[in-house]
């Protein structure tokens, strides 16, 4: 689950890291008031979404008045931010953030995720802050230094001391930054966090490190442990199928193809997508109907993948390991024929009763294309889409 930068930072300060004076504002109004209630001279006007890069789309400003903070609201809010992670139909900002001005010295990038090769979680440093770190990972992976964390001891003071060394920091900045990644690495792991990002991180010319920016994302798996965190999901900021697919217990991502795929298993789905994709076609979404596929399942997959108007054809790969493939077959007849379904179906099942399966399918009535195995299914829907 992601959050914004505002909450982020709230959860942040509960760990003791330091991040700027800031409220977040939904008006223009509480956007001046904020300003006031923040003191100084200069604030910086920010753009709540999802989505990084929002200082190059227009959506991070710096105002040096309280005219100039209502003025850079106006023009922030309810505008439609691009950035290289909205896509070209970009995002409508509803919310701001209003930050004291700092005065940077240094900007550095810091990040905490899990490393699942080494099964350890990494401490990332890299002096190339302010900028896309996939971009530094790419042309100058070098400069990115990483620190791997023992689960039986946990991240040491003197670990986060090598990584200040190498961003180049002495004095009180070094006693700063050594509090401030000790600090973010109790805020990750006491939050089962699956990301902490700090781009940018900065050292202030008074010599304080201060997270500039923050982000930071839920393990989905571990949010039962924290209740309080289900008030700070936003699905304004989620994909609508993406939300109505989480309420039915389904894991369903939105891809830019036509093959709509329903598959049981996420292994399976990433699998089918590949060869999918192998075949010439192109998929329009990740779906993991679940080990134990049934009607109720397949009909509400059905619906939601057809909301997709990309969508041209359909491609359900199913094992019957867990779930037997004749009850999935009957599954898919009862509901192929209440939903509706006015594009070509192609089904392909293995596993236990499959043959049986494929009898139900032929019999049902119902126009479906059967495919003997995986590469058959993926040559069968891109072909019925060309046709």
């Amino acid at each position: 689950m992601k959050i914004h930068e505002y909450q982020a930072k709230e959860i942040l300060k509960k760990y003791g890291v330091a991040v700027p004076k800031g409220e977040a504002v939904l008006t223009i109004d509480d956007a001046v008031k904020a300003a006031e209630k923040i003191g100084g001279s200069v604030w910086v006007v920010k753009a709540q979404i999802h989505a990084g890069g929002r200082g190059k789309g227009g959506g991070v400003k710096l105002a040096r008045s309280l005219e100039e903070v209502r003025d850079l609201a106006g023009e922030i809010l309810g505008m439609r931010l691009v950035t290289h992670q909205t896509g070209p139909e970009g995002k409508l900002v509803g919310r701001l953030l209003i930050e004291q001005g700092i005065n940077i010295a240094k900007e550095f990038y810091v990040g905490i995720t899990l490393d699942r090769q080494r099964s350890q979680n990494c401490v990332m440093a890299s002096t190339e802050g302010g900028v896309e770190i996939e971009k530094v990972a790419a042309e100058t992976p070098e400069k990115i230094l990483k620190e791997y964390v023992d689960p039986s001891i946990g991240f040491r003071k003197y670990q986060a001391q090598q990584l200040c060394f190498a961003l180049g920091l002495s004095g009180d900045a070094l006693k700063n930054g050594i509090n401030f990644l000790m600090s973010l690495y109790k805020a990750y792991e006491a939050s089962d966090a699956s990301l902490a990002e700090i781009n940018p991180l900065v050292l202030t010319t008074e010599g304080h490190v201060i997270a500039l920016d923050a982000k930071i994302n839920f393990d989905d798996n571990a949010l039962f442990r924290h209740p309080e965190y289900e008030a700070l999901r936003d699905l304004d900021e989620e994909e609508p199928l993406e939300v109505e697919a989480s309420a039915s217990n389904l894991n369903y991502i939105k891809l830019d193809g036509n093959v709509g795929c329903m598959v049981n298993g996420a292994g399976l789905a990433m699998a089918t997508m590949d060869i999918v994709k192998l075949a010439g076609g192109m998929p329009a979404n990740f779906l993991d109907v679940g080990g134990g596929a049934n009607a109720q399942t397949v009909e509400t997959g059905f619906k939601i993948i057809l909301k997709d108007e990309n969508v041209k054809a359909i491609l359900i790969n199913i094992f019957g390991g867990i779930v037997r493939c004749d009850r999935v077959a009957t599954g898919v007849v009862e509901a192929a024929k209440k939903v509706d379904v006015q594009v070509p179906i192609v089904i392909r099942l293995a596993g236990t009763n499959a043959e049986l399966a494929g009898e139900i399918l032929r019999n049902s009535g119902l126009k479906f294309l059967v495919a003997d195995s995986l590469k058959d299914a993926a040559e069968k829907v891109t072909s019925a889409i060309a046709a």
